[in-house]
This record gives structure tokens, sequence and C-alpha cells, in this order.
């Protein structure tokens, strides 16, 4: 299976992936999934391959689909607890890094510091992916780019909206927006903003895609002809002790069937999960016919999968 894209040597975030990049990892995601689809299984293309998955923030979507994805592939992958690896406290990440090159062929890290995951990408001699950190959330980027594709065939020109916190869901989605030529809006309140440094790198990449960046407070407002309206959490993991200040400021940022039916009729309506159903998304919403909830989360494995292969796989 060849990807026809430049390789990466690293999935660390967006702004060091080209437009082309995306492309073909976005084919190769697919074809992977249709390949297993068709088939029943995939080639085991990865055989002898082995990924040290490192967490610091516990997970269900980003653990079992880079396990699966390891596994239907042929290869091994091995999780390692906080407990286990104290990174940064009871080892510094560059013996972490050291260590685990000698012993495996990639490390997926879902961090809370983003340093810690530029710096195991330093010092590691095989590939290392960021599952997620306090700055960006790549490989649900992909995911979400994979949704959307399958939903409308592109994304060029279309209008993703996001509801809520600037979150580093939030600005990967907005990267990936720009990069592939998407309109990205969000609504947030003030003093929820996505940091200035993502959004200055959104600014240039839209400048080169043609795509368009809007920021808004109203997200009543942000919806209009949206074709997709994506929503996570008011409260992230790390931030437990602003829960009951952030319980007060988001609700007027619901994504309800109000807000829903104001947007395009075939809008659809995505959410990275965990949902914390009543707040940020209802029920109905969730459950409803505009919902790509749970085909997103699917499409993690797929997404991982193409990441996988584009840096395991010798060229």
């Amino acid at each position: 299976m060849n990807t026809m894209i430049p390789a990466l040597s690293d999935f660390i975030d967006l702004q060091h992936v080209t437009s082309d990049q995306f492309w073909g990892l976005l084919r190769l995601a697919r074809e992977l999934k249709e390949e297993r689809t068709r088939l029943g299984q995939n080639a085991p293309i990865l055989a002898g391959k082995s990924l040290a998955l490192l967490f610091q923030k516990p997970s269900l979507r980003t653990r079992v689909s880079f396990e699966m994805g390891m596994v239907q592939l042929g290869g091994y992958a091995f999780y390692l607890s906080p407990q286990e690896v104290g990174l940064g406290a009871r080892e510094s990440v560059a013996d972490v890094a050291r260590v685990l090159s000698g012993y495996c062929d990639g490390i997926m890290a879902r961090v809370f510091d983003h340093e810690h995951v530029t710096q195991l990408a330093h010092w590691a001699t095989v590939p290392v992916i960021n599952g997620l950190s306090d700055y960006n959330h790549p490989c649900q980027a992909m995911a979400d780019a994979l949704t959307i594709q399958e939903e409308f065939g592109s994304l060029k020109g279309l209008n993703v909206t996001f509801i809520g916190d600037g979150n580093n869901v939030a600005v990967s989605l907005m990267h990936i927006c720009t990069k592939l030529g998407a309109n990205f809006t969000i609504a947030s309140p003030e003093g929820y903003d996505i940091v200035p440094k993502a959004v200055e790198m959104a600014k240039q990449f839209a400048a080169e895609s043609g795509s368009r960046l809007t920021f808004l407070r109203d997200p009543h407002q942000a919806v209009k002809d949206a074709h997709v309206i994506y929503t996570d959490t008011w409260t992230s993991m790390g931030q437990e002790a602003e829960a009951k200040k952030r319980e007060m400021v988001f609700p007027p940022y619901q994504v309800n069937q109000q807000l829903v039916s104001e947007a395009r009729s075939d809008v659809i309506v995505m959410h990275c999960l965990p949902a914390h159903r009543g707040q940020e998304i209802t029920d109905e919403v969730a459950d409803g016919p505009h919902s790509r909830l749970f085909p997103q989360a699917h499409n993690r494995l797929h997404a991982q999968k193409a990441i996988l292969v584009e840096l395991l796989v010798e060229k």
C-alpha cells in the first residue's frame, strides 16, 4: 500500500504536517477502513512492530484505537500507566524516551504538559505520536477530518463551527480545517478563547488554503450556515478546580435542538467524547439524526492506523 506522501518522522502537532500529507493520510485511512470492511481484516503490515502507550491521562478511545490498530495491522502495543513511569517525576522525560527507544518501534504519549511530548520526540530515536496534550489533540483532528470527508466528500469550502471552550481539541480542529480549506468559526465565552499562538498559525494556514476564520461570542450567530457543529466538555481533565465556575459560564453554549435547528438542514453534530450529557450537549442532539458522535469515535481507529502505517512502515 503506497501512501504517496512525504515521510513524517513524528506526529506531534498539525502545524508541521503539510496539506498534501494530510490528504495522503486521509486517503490511507479510507483504504485501511475499506480493506477491513471488505476482507474482515487488514494485511499484517506492522508485523514485528511494537508501540509503547504512555499515559498520564486516562482514556477510552485513545487507548483502544491505538491498541486495536496495532493488533489489526499485525503489530503489538502495550500500556504503561502513570504510576509505572512517573513521566517527568520518577524518571526524566529524556531518560524515558531513550529507554523506550531501545525496546520498541514507536511511542504514543497522552500527557498533561505539551512540553513533555515535544521532549519525548526530541530525545527518542523512534517516532513519537501525541495522543493528547494540553495544547492540542492532533489524532482526534485526523478522525474528525475523516468523518467530515465521509459525510460531505471534501472539507474544502465547508463551514465548521466549534461551540465552547477554546481548548486543545478546538486548536487541532482549527488547524486541520484551515490547512484543508474549510472555514472555521468558534463561539466561546470571554476568557475562554483559543491561545493566541495557535490562532496566528491558523491565520497563516487560512491565507494559504483560502479558508476563513471567524471568532464570535454568540453561538447562534456562529451556527448560521454551518455544515458541522462541534462541541466538547466545558471542563477538561486537569481543570477540575474550575468546574463550578465553568458550569456558570457555559450554559448559553449548550448544543441543543434549538441551536442545531438554526444551522443548515444537513448539518452534522460532532463531539470528541466523553460527553457530559445535559451540559455541553443534550441527549436529544447526541442521539438524534444529526449526530455523528459514534462514527466519529470509530474513525479514531482508522485515522490512528494511517498514522501508524506512515510512521512505522519502512519506506
